[in-house]
């Protein structure tokens, strides 16, 4: 077997593409792992990939080991950099001996000019060495705002929001909230793979765990933590036990032995992305049973358009990103309050199959054909190269004022 610290990376076109490797490489710096949940990194950098090299830098792990960056080429092109940090320091000489691998990685292959995106303020020490043609900042979500986020992660977001050429944010509300503090900032919400989740109207056989589920369903995907509103779902299933509540996702940041349990609450863990519409298409309702709470307030869910392009009627509560578009326009039912939330989801139940349902499906499709992660990089595309030139002929303009 190869040593995955010494990958070759191709100047070719990643499997399956056909468009050669035209743009700068790209250097991401990122809190989330590549193999967790299949999000916004991974939608717009798979594309990325199909032009440009890219190099997605995860976390450290730590452990008693010499210092190396290991390192693995995905199908689709993305190079996934892992650090492995010998235990033993502080978080300012790990970040440190980390800086130096990725100091090292731009060397082993010859990077002499690249973008730099950032995921993270908390990893922005690491980066201060080099030197992108373009800084990035996409700001996906408020995180100083969830559960544990370090002191120090607003201090170092200001840095970077020095450092960075441009700043695009998860949603709306995270725009309203970041563009009175850099120049160039650009509201990006959460996008789909329409295509993909339209496998869920084909009617794909119904997953093993959850075919012997009695009817009906309600079922949510994504990251179980402290965004996700337990005490609602505890409540609704106690008040329906004939409704199956079904639940795919990590739990992250709760201990599972304090999540609410009954007979009608299924948790199923995990699942790939590929997996999903096929648990879609056997669902009643899809809920995103949101807390309001800080780590919720500038949230832009990427479920929101999966749901609706899988052909699932949506039932949530009042997120900001949520409600608008979607609320206001009658694509997704709207409910705070256990109550209402429970009320939303039985009209939600009754209407199936009905002329309403079928006008709010065929609003929802006509929305959903304007969307595509496709169209969301191409237009990050076109602003990355907007600000490099722009860079340049500023570049150029102060070298003449000199001469």
């Amino acid at each position: 077997m190869s040593d995955p610290r010494r990958i070759a990376v191709s100047p070719t076109s990643p499997p399956g593409t056909q468009t050669p490797l035209i743009h700068n490489p790209l250097i991401v710096v990122a809190h989330l792992r590549w193999d967790f949940v299949f999000q916004r990194p991974q939608h717009l950098m798979t594309r990325a990939a199909k032009t440009r090299q890219v190099f997605y830098v995860e976390e450290p792990i730590f452990g008693d080991h010499a210092d190396q960056m290991v390192c693995r080429q995905e199908p689709c092109g993305v190079v996934v950099c892992t650090p492995h940090i010998g235990a033993g320091d502080g978080p300012l000489r790990s970040q440190a001996r980390t800086a130096a691998l990725l100091e090292g990685l731009i060397a082993e292959h010859g990077l002499q000019s690249y973008d730099l995106w950032m995921y993270t303020p908390m990893e922005w020490p690491i980066t201060v060495n080099l030197r992108p043609r373009v800084t990035i900042y996409d700001c996906m979500d408020e995180l100083a705002n969830f559960k544990g986020a370090p002191p120090e992660l607003r201090e170092r977001e200001n840095s970077l929001f020095d450092h960075a050429e441009l700043v695009f944010t998860g949603g709306h509300r995270l725009y309203e909230a970041k563009r009175q503090r850099h120049s160039a900032v650009y509201p990006f919400p959460s996008s789909v793979d329409a295509a993909h989740f339209a496998q869920a109207r084909q009617q794909p056989a119904d997953p093993a765990d959850q075919s012997a589920l009695p009817r009906p369903r309600l079922g949510f995907f994504g990251v179980i933590d402290e965004r996700f509103d337990t005490e609602l779902i505890a409540q609704l299933a106690a008040r329906r036990p004939e409704w199956q509540i079904v639940l795919i996702g990590p739990v992250v940041k709760i201990d599972p032995a304090e999540l609410p349990r009954a007979e009608n609450l299924h948790y199923l863990g995990i699942k790939s992305y590929t997996e999903l519409p096929a648990y879609l298409a056997h669902w009643d309702v899809a809920m995103l049973p949101f807390a309001r709470n800080a780590a919720t307030e500038f949230i832009s869910p990427t479920k929101t358009p999966e749901y609706l392009a899988a052909g699932v009627p949506v039932v949530s509560t009042g997120i900001r990103d949520v409600v608008r578009p979607y609320g206001e326009q009658d694509l997704v039912r709207i409910a705070d309050g256990l109550d209402a939330f429970e009320a939303a989801c039985a009209q939600t139940l009754a209407e199936a199959g009905s002329p309403s349902a079928q006008a709010r499906a065929e609003r929802a499709d006509a929305y959903i054909s304007g969307l595509s992660w496709d169209h969301t990089w191409h237009q990050m595309h076109l602003l990355i190269e907007a600000a490099a030139h722009q860079d340049e002929a500023d570049t150029t303009g102060r070298v003449a004022a000199d001469d």
